[in-house]
């Protein structure tokens, strides 16, 4: 399979018609450049599609996933922030949907 050593969260959002090569300029204008073996995940306006774009070090994948109700946990664009590392326990729980944001917190029960 393909290895991801970096998963990146663009928090801007993108035009889902967006193929490889304008994902590409778009990660570049972000994150600087698209670095071997690191993944970046875009989103649309409405949070429900997602795409993720893949650097395996010959080339890149692209993935898309739609929701068919709701949408992904997404965080608001902020003056400045245009990107955020995730783990990749992160990673998974944004993908299906859960709040990812607060994994940490979620590991522990502090109240009855």
């Amino acid at each position: 399979m393909i290895r991801i050593d970096a998963l990146w969260l663009a928090v801007e959002p993108i035009d889902m018609r967006a193929g490889t090569e304008r994902l590409l300029a778009r990660v570049v204008q972000v994150f600087g450049a698209a670095q071997s073996h690191h993944a970046y995940l875009f989103a649309n306006a409405r949070h429900t599609r997602i795409k993720l774009l893949i650097h395996d070090g010959f080339g890149v994948w692209c993935a898309a996933r739609r929701l068919n109700q709701g949408r992904f946990v997404w965080p608001a664009v902020q003056a400045g922030a245009t990107g955020a590392q995730l783990t990749q326990a992160q990673f998974d729980a944004l993908v299906l949907g859960l709040p990812w944001q607060r994994l940490e917190d979620l590991r522990a029960i502090t109240r009855i």
